[in-house]
């Protein structure tokens, strides 16, 4: 089995705060064997992180998270983004057009993003995976929909932290039954259902320390764009 943190984000997100080098620095330091980087519809820093990912002893697998009109959807696998606002079935359709699977994140949680407010339950089960369990949790509720929604319809199941720090890379990760160490077995292993997850909370004055630092960071980006 090896242990995979499916969802990360780097500064490149806007609501991301450290460079790549930090977090698998991070990834590396707790024992992981593999990472993608998934930053809000930017691929860049997953791409470098597959480049310098061999230097830390780790696997990197390219991958984003899209913002379609239903919600975020994570392309996993990929090398060329999707890009945002696509229609969920057509997202899901251009990340499988570039070689990769569609794995959904916390989607049960709609003041995320999530997906389940805007598409049926039969358009749900269309995806590749459904993240079960996602460390940015407060009562734990909508990982236990999903991952009951993964058990009815016969769906692999996966973990992520979604950290937007490098301190929170692993609270939540994905044990894959990869026949070799690279990002393709891993992504073809996911893909078989050949997982199991595990997890635990981030502590939610980290989570309420990555929302408040969003949000800074988004007014800065928008004052730099209206400029002096």
């Amino acid at each position: 089995m090896q242990t995979v943190e499916l969802h990360t984000h780097s500064s490149r997100s806007y609501d991301g705060r450290d460079p790549v080098e930090l977090i698998l620095e991070q990834a590396a330091a707790i024992g992981l064997d593999a990472i993608a980087i998934t930053d809000h519809d930017e691929i860049d820093a997953s791409l470098e992180a597959v480049e310098l990912a061999p230097e830390y002893g780790l696997v990197a697998i390219p991958g984003i998270e899209i913002s379609s009109k239903a919600g975020h959807v994570l392309g996993i696998g990929i090398e060329r983004a999707v890009p945002p606002g696509l229609s969920f079935g057509e997202t899901l359709d251009r990340i499988h057009d570039r070689g990769g699977i569609a794995i959904v994140p916390h989607p049960y949680q709609e003041s995320r993003h999530g997906v389940m407010a805007r598409i049926t339950r039969d358009e749900l089960a269309a995806a590749d995976a459904i993240e079960v369990y996602n460390s940015r949790l407060l009562t734990g509720r909508a990982n236990r929909q999903a991952e009951r929604f993964a058990i009815e319809r016969g769906l692999p199941m996966t973990a992520g932290s979604d950290a937007h720090i490098s301190e929170m890379v692993g609270q939540a990760v994905t044990h894959v039954d990869a026949d070799e160490h690279s990002a393709e077995a891993i992504v073809q292993a996911i893909a078989d259902g050949r997982t199991a997850v595990e997890g635990k909370r981030t502590p939610w004055r980290i989570s309420f320390q990555q929302a408040a630092g969003a949000v800074k960071r988004r007014i800065i980006a928008m004052l730099t764009q209206l400029g002096p």
